[in-house]
This record gives C-alpha cells, structure tokens and sequence, in this order.
C-alpha cells in the first residue's frame, strides 16, 4: 500500500526572505574583508620588492669577494645590462664591476654582471635611499667620490657614499602600508628590519 509523506516531513528550498539575508551578511563580511585584504597586498608587494632589493646587494656583495674585485649596484629606470646611467629610486638594479686603467675589462659590456627589476614583481612601491652602493674586493663597503677613473665608478650618477647605505621601501599612494628598511653594514652584511619597530625589543627592528 503507497503511503504519502505529510506535508511537515517534505523537503523545501529557501525561502526569497532567507536568499536575501544571506546575501546582505555575506555583502557585509566582504566589505569588511576587503580593506584588511587590500593592505595585505600592499604590504606583499612591499616585502617581494624588499626580497628583490636584498637580493641585487648580495649578489654585488657575492661578486665583490668571487672577483676579489670592487663592484657597484645601482638603481636606474633602464634596462639592466651595459652602457646604462643610475637614477634615483631606480625601478630596476645593476650589478656591474669597477673597471681600472690597468685592467682586461675596462669596456662596459664585459663589466655587467647582473640585473633585476623591482617596480615589475611590486607595483606601485616606491625605493628611497642611495643611488649607488659600492663595495671593494674584501666585500666591505667603500666611498667613490669621483664618477670615473680608477676611484670612481664608470658609471652616470652613480657616486657611492658608505655613510649612505639604507633603502625605504614604501607605497606612497597608501598611507596606511607598511615600510620596510634594507640596511648595509660596513662589512657588507645586508638585512631587511621593519622601522616602527626597535632592534632593542624586537629581532626584526631596525638600529637606530
């Protein structure tokens, strides 16, 4: 014999008054998501430009002691490779050796020896601080006064200065993004510190 289901034990869909609740709170939860996601972006492009940034010191830094050499890394808005001048919160990096008057690669195609680009992994972020670092064949960092000959560089704009070694990293559009900060030691040694925080209290500030 066929028995019917009662009308308490049949199955149903939503309602058009539920579907309309759910989608107000999941619109709210979003809203409030959204700033808190849009600052973790920012602060993520911010650290993939401070890792690229490192990564271009030490690898001048690398190459300094391998050539027993002194070799520069430089900012600048052109395409990392020879023949290119150093700008100012340069989107790119170059790493390239000082050439001497009395030395076998004096020409600036066989001085390249490395690049990079920072504004191409992190848009928007902003890199303050020397043009130009330079560092001797111990690997340490060294001062070139003079844009050419044998104390100088080679290269346009880039003039190292070792009391100068601290590059900002920032978002100007975003007040609220995080800073970071790529130091270099005398030595050579490269860190990256967040500066709202004390080196005193904290492994990952920033000396004073």
């Amino acid at each position: 014999m066929l028995t019917h289901l009662s009308a308490s034990h049949r199955s149903r869909g939503f309602t058009l008054i539920e579907l309309v609740v759910t989608i107000a709170l999941m619109a709210v939860l979003f809203g409030l998501a959204l700033p808190t996601f849009g600052e973790w972006v920012r602060n993520a492009r911010i650290r993939t430009a401070a890792d690229a940034l490192q990564n271009g010191l030490r690898t001048a830094q690398t190459e300094s002691l391998r050539r027993n050499r002194p070799v520069v890394f430089f900012l600048t808005n052109a395409q990392p490779g020879s023949g290119i001048n150093a700008a100012a919160n340069g989107r790119n990096w170059s790493v390239q050796a000082i050439a001497k008057f009395d030395d076998d690669i004096a020409a600036p195609e066989s001085r390249f020896i490395q690049g990079g680009a920072l504004a191409n992994v992190a848009s928007g972020v902003t890199v303050g601080g020397p043009i130009a670092l330079c560092f001797n064949s111990n690997g340490r960092l060294m001062s070139n006064p003079n844009d050419s000959g044998p104390t100088g560089t080679g290269i346009t704009n880039a003039i190292c200065d070792a009391s100068d070694s601290r590059f900002t990293l920032t978002v100007p559009a975003y007040t609220d993004a995080r800073t970071l900060r790529v130091d270099v030691g005398l030595g050579g040694q490269v860190r990256m510190c967040d500066p709202l925080r004390s080196l005193a209290t904290s492994p990952d500030g920033c000396p004073p």
